[in-house]
């Protein structure tokens, strides 16, 4: 970084044959988080990560971000101070710099908007899948859906507190997999990736579209924990549902040769510590559609997980 806050434009500095990476999303009041129980730590702390998710799911490393954060009159500072040091306790964390912004009024609830630039010397996308290639996620799914199934029902009775501060947690302050993206993009064989935001059905047909092809999922290999698993049966919930379409996991589906699947697990784990990959699937012909099994092979009905402006069934193939 050359010049920084305090111009009207920050001056950055890119390293010689890196890649620029730039991403931007979007979070608003009762769409993407709800102030009752979200505090304002949590929604700084959210809108960073799930920017810093964009550029970790190209294989990229998050160098510098701008939030312009807009709250109707009468937010108490204290409010907007805390949004900011959530915002840049995760920055730090992950050596991302604050470089600017803007702030401004709304005339209802809060609205914040981040813009995020990260380097990359090998950009992976969504467009390269290939026939053949295994599909594998970097963690467990369905936590975020069970922490907010929680914080909009309350707790049910008979769970751990553990397992309740292990979902809401995913909620509230999602981990985004910066350091796996970039091992994974370091590793030169992922054919392609995306970040699990809308959930693993929708994700996994945005990846399967761009690049032609389609996909098969054994959902018994599906990576769902405990915690989900009993916090669903505390609600009559179904797990599956949340792990395929609950969305904002923020976990990495990736795609890669079969060959190479094994020693990219090991040699993440041994780099990350407790990450690994968990294999699901596999890539097929783009007439075979995206579908979902049992382990006898029988097609599974999923729904699909967010859709901007609409939601709609996942289609199963056959």
């Amino acid at each position: 970084m050359r010049i920084g806050i305090g111009d009207d434009c920050a001056v950055l500095a890119v390293e010689p044959g890196a890649t620029l990476l730039a991403t931007t999303d979007l979070l608003i009041e009762d769409v993407h988080f709800r102030r009752r129980y979200a505090r304002p730590v949590d929604i700084g702390w959210k809108s960073l990560a799930v920017n810093l998710s964009d550029i970790a799911s190209m294989g990229g490393r998050p160098r510098w971000v701008l939030v312009a954060l807009a709250c109707p009159d009468g937010t108490p500072p204290g409010e907007i101070e805390a949004f900011y040091e959530g915002f840049v306790s995760l920055a730090r964390q992950h050596d991302v710099a604050l470089v600017g912004g803007d702030t401004s009024s709304s005339p209802q609830g809060w609205v914040v908007n981040v813009t995020a630039l990260g380097e990359s010397t090998r950009p992976i996308l969504r467009s390269t899948a290939r026939e053949g290639d295994v599909i594998a996620v970097t963690g467990p799914l369905g936590r975020s859906a069970a922490g907010l199934a929680v914080l909009d029902r309350g707790a049910p009775a008979g769970v751990s507190a553990d397992a309740l501060a292990d979902v809401t947690g995913a909620h509230l302050r999602p981990t985004p997999r910066v350091r796996e993206g970039a091992w994974l993009g370091d590793a030169g064989d992922v054919t392609a990736m995306i970040d699990l935001s809308d959930g693993l059905a929708t994700d996994l047909a945005h990846l399967a579209e761009e690049s032609g092809v389609g996909a098969r999922v054994e959902v018994a290999r599906i990576p769902v924990n405990d915690s989900t698993r009993r916090i669903a049966t505390a609600l009559e919930a179904d797990p599956l549902a949340w792990a395929t379409g609950g969305g904002e996991d923020y976990e990495l589906l990736l795609t890669c040769p079969a060959s190479v699947i094994t020693r990219l697990s090991e040699g993440l784990a041994r780099a990350i510590g407790s990450a690994r990959l968990h294999t699901i699937g596999r890539i097929v012909g783009a007439g075979e559609g995206v579908e979902f099994v049992d382990e006898g092979g029988r097609p599974v009905a999923i729904e699909a997980g967010f859709q901007h402006f609409r939601r709609r069934s996942a289609r199963v193939a056959r």
